[in-house]
């Protein structure tokens, strides 16, 4: 197996056809039929079937699209840790966000290195956070910012901030309105907007109600951060979130957010890397970013609910 045929599959797959991709490589595309045919001779499967809509992996092709991809990444950082210096990183790093932290971070993260590190393409990638932590165990992101919920030990984290849930709802909503702050028991018996169980946030809230020996009622779960700001605004219910995924809607105030107590519900954010895969000198930049970031988003207030974690 090459690392040009594992080129070409992926290249095909993401173009949808043979003749597209032969275009893209500057191959012909004989020589890509007669490779892609030698790959899948040596695995002894077939990757990939002819349809109206173009080439289709199967879902062996699946499978190995996925791996072909984290292995040319982790080539191409093999070069870029060998040529870029520690003065002026350079090369691409792709970090992972989850869907609830990413408004309040992607931004001035993606402004500051444009500003900082200029030779550095930083590729943001925004997924739920069990897709993250197989992406960043796979090799196919540098790094990723989770939650921390007790089963990061194989990765190398990096504390940054506690993050504060809080009670959002329609800024014109009945519920505790004029209240700066309710309890976790009122929160719970108000109808409740909810992302499923693979959001890092809802394993953290049921977490916290088993402790206070409380149970939600009545639910509705929508896993589209979108279509979960939009039921809000139609009044259809209440939610546990922090503010980063709603800063927009509290700014203009269609949105409003209330502190909980009793107790009150937060989660710990922490950077994570790999403790297999080497970092290159520009994801280790990048690293050092996102701490500065964070504090710099906490201090101003820009990052509402949010303290940094010293040291």
């Amino acid at each position: 197996m090459e690392l040009r045929q594992l080129r070409y599959f992926v290249a095909i797959v993401d173009h949808g056809s043979l003749s597209r991709a032969a275009l893209a490589l500057h191959v012909a595309q004989p020589a890509l039929t007669q490779q892609l045919r030698q790959l899948e001779d040596e695995l002894g499967v077939q990757l990939l079937h002819r349809s109206a809509q173009g080439m289709l992996s199967n879902d062996a092709g699946k499978i190995f699209y996925e791996h072909a991809q984290a292995i040319l990444k982790q080539v191409a950082d093999a070069r870029s840790a060998v040529v870029q210096s520690a003065e002026r990183p350079g090369g691409s790093v792709t970090l992972g966000l989850p869907h609830s932290i990413s408004g309040a971070l992607a931004l001035p993260l993606l402004t500051a290195s444009r500003a900082r590190y200029p030779e550095i393409t930083l590729q943001l990638t925004e997924e739920l956070t069990g897709n993250l932590n197989e992406q960043l165990r796979s090799g196919r992101v540098n790094l990723a910012v989770l939650f921390d919920d007790g089963q990061l030990g194989q990765f190398a984290t990096t504390p940054l901030v506690e993050e504060e849930l809080r009670f959002i709802c329609r800024a014109d909503a009945p519920y505790a309105l004029g209240q700066p702050a309710l309890t976790l028991q009122e929160a719970v018996a108000t109808p409740l907007i909810l992302p499923g169980l693979q959001h890092g946030v809802r394993p953290r809230i049921e977490s916290v109600l088993r402790s206070a020996g409380l149970v939600l009622s009545s639910v509705i779960e929508i896993n589209s951060i979108a279509i979960l700001k939009s039921a809000l605004l139609a009044d259809l219910g209440a939610t546990i979130l922090p503010s980063a995924p709603v800063l927009d809607e509290l700014q203009r105030g269609t949105l409003r957010a209330q502190a909980i107590c009793d107790p009150a519900i937060s989660r710990t954010v922490v950077l994570c890397a790999s403790k297999n895969i080497p970092l290159t000198t520009a994801a280790h930049a990048v690293s050092t970013l996102v701490r500065q970031v964070c504090a710099d988003l906490c201090a101003d207030g820009a990052w509402p609910g949010a303290a940094v974690i010293d040291g």
